[in-house]
């Protein structure tokens, strides 16, 4: 039989999560039986065929509400009191640390739980958790209950901003292991965490499969569009790119500029949008499938995304194997990826000018120029980000750290109702 392992994570199907329902598909083809198990989003809307077939697949621990989950709280604490003493005391000291008070760190402990008693319940022999959030630390406290070992994949920016409030350094020592998706991102986990515990932190990268490139034109995009994909919130810097718009249009560029997503800023953007007259040059889609991306992707001859704070956004390697060149920031882990005037273009984050004139060279770049940047974007997309690649390390570490076969303890709770 394949060894069960289990995914957490926070919200699950989401528009913006299709790269772990990748790596998951990915992780199966491994070998392995994978669990879904998400706080939330059983009633999120959902655009994506494949999402809406992961609804079915994943349990979801808050779907009777807090209340639902005082009965499996009650039924740690019987069946392992020491253990739940122990992880009480882990929730605490999280709590005088955080920014988030107690109760949150509490609830945290119910939902870690419930986790618990399903992963007994179903023989899971680890648990993996993406972000270093909550998810995280839920998955922390279930090991403490009893549970199986537990990794984490961190993304940023999010637990860069924030690391000793959400205790980076707590939930890394006591993982098997944990995951960082650029050496950007691994080298900030290093800052956190003495060095006696680097070497838990291992990279993966976030990954592509083939068949959302295969049969990509090799001809590249001549119509004057650019396509920013991305939620409309301030660390995607789309304000931004509303003001360079203006001033390509004072510059008599001619271009169209598509904003595909949406997000709270959406108000604030349009706004702008209106006060330099831009409506009949800028779009925005609203909420789209990966199938969308992608179509809005090809129909652009190339992707901007001029970010504040970043990981590494997938939807710049997905650009990239589509053979469009991408137009982004020196920040982060984007210029392991992202080589300037090789296969895009590089400025510096909020600096209205140089973006301006990077949107300028693409819309005026001739199409042989196009061409031969799009091959190099895909050769190195593809090089850096196969999800079977990316899938194989990862189970290289699952099966190096694997839980013994867990034990019950009475602690199994009937799934029924919980989908």
């Amino acid at each position: 039989m394949p060894t069960k392992i289990a995914y957490f994570i926070n919200q699950y199907p989401k528009v913006s999560h299709s790269f772990i329902r990748r790596e998951i598909a990915a992780v199966e083809a491994q070998g392995f039986e994978v669990v879904r198990i998400a706080l939330r989003g059983w009633d999120a809307e959902i655009v994506d065929d494949d999402d809406r077939a992961e609804l079915g697949r994943t349990r979801y621990v808050l779907r009777r509400g807090m209340a639902g989950l005082l009965a499996p709280l009650l039924r740690q604490l019987t069946a392992a009191p020491g253990r739940f003493l122990a992880a009480l005391g882990l929730a605490l000291k999280m709590a005088r640390r955080g920014e988030r008070g107690l109760p949150y760190h509490l609830a945290y402990l119910a939902e870690a739980a419930q986790v618990t008693q399903w992963c007994a319940a179903e023989g899971v022999r680890h648990i993996h958790a993406h972000f270093g959030t909550n998810s995280a630390e839920i998955v922390m406290l279930a090991q403490c209950l009893g549970g199986p070992s537990y990794s984490f994949t961190v993304h940023g920016p999010e637990e860069f901003d924030k690391p000793q409030a959400l205790g980076l350094d707590e939930k890394i020592r006591r993982s098997a292991f944990t995951v960082a998706i650029t050496s950007f991102c691994q080298s900030q986990l290093y800052r956190w965490v003495e060095q006696s515990a680097w070497d838990k932190v291992a990279i993966v990268h976030c990954g592509l499969e083939r068949a959302f490139y295969a049969g990509a034109p090799t001809t590249p995009q001549i119509a004057p569009r650019l396509v920013c994909i991305g939620r409309l919130c301030e660390q995607k810097g789309q304000l931004l790119l509303v003001e360079a718009a203006a001033q390509l249009m004072r510059r008599g560029v001619a271009f169209e500029l598509v904003l595909a997503g949406d997000g709270e800023m959406r108000a604030q953007i349009e706004e702008r949008i209106a006060h330099h007259d831009l409506q009949q040059h800028i779009r925005i889609t609203g909420w789209i499938s990966s199938a969308q991306v992608r179509e809005e992707l090809l129909a652009a001859r190339a992707m901007v995304l001029p970010s504040f704070a970043e990981g590494l956004p997938v939807v710049i390697m997905e650009a990239m194997a589509l053979r469009r060149p991408v137009l982004t920031t020196y920040i982060a882990g984007i210029p392991e990826l992202v080589i300037h005037e090789e296969n895009g273009w590089l400025f510096p984050a909020g600096d209205i000018e140089r973006l301006t004139d990077a949107m300028q060279a693409c819309l005026q770049a001739t199409p042989e120029q196009l061409a031969a940047m799009g091959q190099a974007a895909q050769l190195r997309a593809v090089e850096r980000h196969s999800v079977n690649v990316e899938a194989a390390k990862l189970a290289r570490l699952f099966n190096a750290h694997l839980a013994p076969q867990p034990q019950a303890l009475g602690l199994a709770a009937p799934a029924g109702g919980t989908r």
